[in-house]
């Protein structure tokens, strides 16, 4: 069973930045595309960034385009959101999300969720 474990987030104002981390359990994260999502209170989950198994392509929201940057370390089996010019709108639960395969970027679907992170923008 793959496990994802999330840590990071919190609250900060408005402007502010916040890092987001994302450790897998498997051995074979190398091979694994990752992605986060958020969901906002009464909204559906939404997707914010991708990254592909080596890292070399990368996939962002529209709304987060040029804010948020989302990076990987396969040496330590983790895959990280950068977030900068923080939001009231970017507060929501963040989810990173994996999937064990390297020839569709970005997937269609996701099989393994972390437990959620809860960002919070003051204004």
């Amino acid at each position: 069973q793959v496990r994802l474990v999330q840590s990071g987030g919190g609250s900060v104002q408005t402007g502010g930045s916040l890092r987001l981390a994302c450790t897998c359990s498997s051995r074979t994260f190398s091979t694994y595309t990752m992605g986060w999502f958020r969901q906002a209170p009464y909204k559906e989950r939404e997707f914010v960034a991708a990254i592909s198994w080596s890292g070399r392509n990368t996939d962002y929201a529209d709304s987060v385009k040029g804010r948020f940057a989302i990076s990987r370390d396969n040496t330590k089996n983790t895959v990280y959101l950068q977030m900068n010019s923080l939001k009231p709108e970017d507060t929501a639960v963040y989810y990173c999300a994996a999937v064990d395969q390297r020839y569709h970027f970005p997937p269609g679907e996701y099989d393994y969720w972390g437990q959620g992170t809860q960002v919070t923008v003051s204004s």
